[in-house]
């Protein structure tokens, strides 16, 4: 592996991601489902997970490796609901933020 190449972190279903590129920049989003060439996110919101959104793995980044009990169902096959997602990815923001401030 040439090392001037850096590696794209393994994402999986349940991590917690940033889009960095599109409309949708900046905005987090849980993994649902995957593929060898794209991720399928839902922010409860805009992007409910009836209505995933397709994006490519490249476009973009993982935050974390989330461990609420929204994440446990997502990995575990369990119906989780749109307002669940929006709870955990609001309390994520607030703790990164947070941690921006120096909080």
């Amino acid at each position: 592996m040439d090392p001037a190449i850096p590696s794209i972190e393994k994402i999986e279903i349940s991590d917690v991601v940033v889009s960095t590129t599109g409309r949708d920049a900046g905005g987090l989003f849980y993994v649902i489902d995957a593929d060898e060439t794209f991720l399928f996110l839902a922010d409860g919101k805009g992007r409910t997970l009836d209505r995933p959104k397709r994006k490519k793995r490249k476009h973009v980044q993982k935050v974390l490796r989330s461990e609420t009990r929204v994440a446990q169902k997502l990995r575990s096959g369990d119906k989780v609901l749109n307002g669940e997602l929006r709870r955990d990815l609001a309390f994520h923001a607030r703790q990164t933020a947070s941690e921006d401030l120096g909080g």
